[in-house]
């Protein structure tokens, strides 16, 4: 087994062993971000947010129930990198076609495992997320060049390219319409509305307001997706546009994001964000706890909210913005994932909130 390196642009050096794709000298740079969750690996690898990024897994043990393509939630493998403190090469699962390893070295996908992950997770935690690089020479990183990456054109790089529909045999007046905004979508979001009867047509990221409204659309859903909000600024003036229309708007994470940004509000980049399955919400309606799961690096800065907007949810550690309702247009938005079975149904009903709301219309 070949050394691999992972070096960290405050010059920080974690040595540890290649799986997957081996590393080389040349390397692979991307943002370092840890997730807590147990399980779930494969849903992390294949979520789209993680889209230029290095994942650090804080769990010591994965790949224990190997791969399950079924649980995919794209087609691609999203990250840069993968680093984990012990990786599994005999996984025991009825479900299992292979090792987690495999999968690495077929997507190409460069991985370290034997790092101290505990120690990495404190220093990101302590100093932020940093820029990181996963290599087999150390000693030829330029930390100037490191510090300078930074992920551009991140939803246009995992957007849909085409028009494509999900339960289109959706008998006509049985069920609703819902048009899924794709800034990079799980999979789960689509298969969450179609299972309660709606007919779901994923759109680029790229189409205009004009072009979603010709689509006659009952609903829209704005999904997940990777980077930086602020720089959708093409979706985010077209979004504006279509929330003078007066259809229901459902925003998830990113959504949740470019809804608020439309609507006047700002964001800003958390120290280190919330990724994993763990992240308690708070309800500021009723007061209750949800559990859910989470994946970002920025946040809606909850004292710019405009005129209309209300702060719905907030997290219960520390007090970030979770969600938003609309007085003025019929929308909502959250920032964490109600289809990703944390807690594990805590947050499933705002699909049916949302089902009500184009009820209603």
């Amino acid at each position: 087994m070949s050394s691999a390196y992972l070096v960290l642009e405050n010059g920080g050096v974690f040595e540890g062993e290649s799986f997957g794709l081996a590393a080389d000298a040349e390397g692979v740079t991307g943002e370092v971000v840890f997730t807590t969750g147990m399980t779930g690996y494969l849903e992390t690898l294949t979520d789209p947010s993680y889209h230029g990024q290095i994942i650090v897994q804080t769990w010591p043990l994965i790949g224990n129930y190997g791969v399950i393509r079924d649980d995919f939630e794209s087609l691609s493998l999203q990250p840069r990198g993968y680093v984990v403190r012990e990786c599994c090469d005999t996984p025991s699962n009825f479900r299992s076609e292979g090792p987690l390893a495999s999968l690495l070295a077929e997507r190409g996908i460069v991985g370290v495992k034997g790092i101290d992950t505990r120690a990495l997770t404190r220093i990101i935690r302590e100093k932020g997320v940093m820029n990181g690089i996963i290599t087999s020479d150390p000693e030829n990183v330029s930390l100037d060049s490191l510090r300078s990456y930074a992920i551009r054109d991140a939803v246009a790089g995992v957007s849909t390219r085409e028009v494509f529909v999900v339960n289109p045999d959706t008998s006509e007046g049985s069920g609703h319409h819902v048009v899924l905004w794709d800034f990079g979508a799980k999979a789960n979001i689509a298969r969450s509305l179609a299972s309660r009867g709606c007919k779901v047509t994923v759109v680029p990221h790229s189409l205009t307001a004009e072009q979603i409204l010709k689509l006659e659309p009952d609903g829209v859903t704005l999904c997940n997706g990777p980077g930086d909000p602020e720089e959708n600024a093409g979706v985010i003036a077209e979004l504006k546009k279509f929330t003078e229309s007066m259809t229901p708007v459902f925003g998830i994470c990113l959504g949740h994001q470019i809804l608020a940004l439309a609507m006047g509000a700002s964001t800003e980049k958390m120290k280190y964000g919330h990724r994993g399955s763990n992240q308690p919400v708070r309800d500021t309606r009723t007061g209750s706890i949800s559990i859910t799961t989470q994946n970002h690096g920025y946040s809606v800065a909850p004292d710019s909210l405009p005129r209309g907007a209300i702060l719905r949810y907030v997290n219960a550690n520390d007090g970030t913005c979770e969600g938003i309702d609309y007085e003025n247009i019929p929308a909502f938005s959250v920032q964490f994932h109600p289809e990703a079975s944390a807690g594990p149904l805590d947050t499933s009903f705002l699909f049916d909130r949302f089902i009500l709301m184009m009820e209603a219309e």
